[in-house]
């Protein structure tokens, strides 16, 4: 290792510092099997392959003063043993006993003496087995999870285990969102500064926020838009949180029924999925006896900035953007349109650069400050939800076939619903984990993804002329 420490920078210093018992800043990520790993293959390519990265094997330290960063240290104790896991499910070992033991890791904080991550090898799962990877978000987003996962995966079953392939991703970086507003970095990092500037003062009198010139007025306009936006509906997937979680995650749809939705009806991958998403938790609303009549509810929704041709890399390069999700339209072409109409709005705006710059100034404030700001952020949104392209391919990983891969991210400023979209191999799946005391049964959210999409693919081939 060329470096025995390494500084933390401010962003990924403010997820580490949103831990907490109720909601623990890990991303868990879950690949199917089709057959049982060779264990010692595969114990290999993890030692040749991840702990080549030097977050794999550093462990965070603290600052000895109030306003420092943390840093990575090695870990002088480093044992690749105490970081891999071999368990095997209770029979009948079905996905409904997964789900229960990845709501259980899923509920369960990393160990903070260690480099904070692990993986359990699960077996006796449906005739094959899986992979679960638990990944602090301080070392890094949704994004550097896949590649992370990436990096241990192949495009043949028989690959070496030195070699690191790396699959490329299907995803296109978001220009829409990212365009040209990478040349007013600095000036809307300049913008929130100044804001966050007057530390607590500024959130709790959003009106101070002064006026400006070009990026950093939008900027400063975004961020006293947020402070001045009504704190969400209370509903059933809004409340205090306890220690315990659940995940679940869909059935699969094949990308092509995705995409004969999408051109028939003139939107895009997303809009779709997130008009399924919306009602899904319309109908799981109504069937808690909430009324959603004219119920709307916010989405936080990360937009990754990475630069496009910028390699994949580790630590946190992704903004936040809120989106209203309709909930109150009940027809499904109608609620897709209007979903289409306001993604396309976020999508001109630099709302995702402005949060990420910050995300950099609570880093580096004083606790009080940042938990503050962050209370203030999550009153004003119900769910976390994300989206990921992966590899359009089948992968391995130490000889055997990934059936399927899902993943879920924690839900930041107290949040207790979190949603990702995940598509591997020409098909889509839909994980959610929440809050056992609030949401205790979130199969009934990913099932009601699949049905309201069935809705929308039966009007769209109607439409397209042909046979869903």
């Amino acid at each position: 290792m060329t470096n025995p420490t390494k500084q933390m920078s401010p962003v990924d210093s403010a997820w580490l510092h949103m831990e907490e018992s109720t909601n623990l800043m890990m991303i868990t990520g879950v690949s199917l099997l089709d057959k049982p790993l060779d264990f010692e293959r595969f114990r290999k390519t993890v030692e040749v392959r991840l702990c080549s990265l030097d977050r794999f094997t550093m462990r965070v330290v603290e600052p000895a003063l109030p306003l420092g960063t943390p840093h990575w240290e090695a870990d002088p104790n480093f044992d690749l043993d105490a970081h891999i896991h071999r368990v095997a499910l209770p029979e009948p070992g079905d996905m409904t006993e997964l789900q229960r033991f990845i709501s259980d890791l899923a509920s369960t904080p990393l160990d903070f003496s260690k480099p904070l991550w692990n993986i359990h090898l699960v077996e006796n799962v449906a005739g094959g087995a899986a992979m679960v990877l638990r990944l602090h978000h301080c070392i890094g987003d949704g994004t550097a999870m896949n590649a992370v996962l990436f990096r241990l995966m192949d495009m043949e079953r028989d690959a070496p285990i030195g070699e690191v392939q790396e699959p490329a991703s299907e995803a296109s970086k978001p220009r829409d969102f990212v365009s040209s507003a990478f040349e007013s970095v600095k000036s809307i990092g300049k913008a929130v500064r100044n804001l966050a500037h007057e530390g607590a003062e500024t959130l709790r009198h959003p009106s101070r926020i002064a006026e400006g010139a070009g990026a950093a007025a939008e900027a400063a306009s975004i961020v006293g838009r947020v402070l001045l936006m009504t704190p969400d509906p209370e509903t059933p997937l809004k409340g205090p949180l306890g220690v315990q979680k659940r995940v679940a995650w869909s059935n699969n749809i094949p990308l092509a029924e995705v995409k004969t939705l999408t051109q028939a009806l003139g939107t895009k991958v997303n809009d779709v999925m997130l008009s399924a998403v919306a009602g899904s938790l319309r109908d799981y609303l109504i069937a808690r006896e909430t009324d959603v009549t004219n119920l709307e509810v916010r989405a936080v929704i990360p937009v990754d900035l990475r630069e496009p041709q910028r390699g994949i890399e580790l630590g946190n390069a992704f903004g936040l953007v809120f989106l209203t999700l309709p909930l109150n339209i009940a027809d499904p072409v109608q609620r897709l349109r209007e979903t289409k109409k306001r993604m396309d709005a976020i999508k001109s705006s630099i709302e995702a650069l402005t949060f990420y710059s910050l995300l950099g100034i609570f880093g580096v404030t004083p606790r009080q400050v940042e938990e503050q700001g962050l209370n203030i952020f999550g009153t004003r949104a119900t769910a976390v939800v994300t989206n990921v392209r992966g590899p359009g391919m089948p992968l391995y990983i130490a000889g055997s076939k990934i059936e399927n891969i899902m993943g879920w991210v924690p839900q930041a400023g107290h949040l207790g619903l979190g949603i990702s979209i995940f598509s591997y191999d020409s098909k889509v799946s839909v994980g959610v984990i929440t809050d056992a005391g609030l949401v205790p049964d979130p199969e009934r959210i990913t099932s009601g993804v699949r049905t309201k999409f069935d809705e929308l693919l039966s009007i769209a081939s109607d439409l397209a002329g042909v046979v869903s």
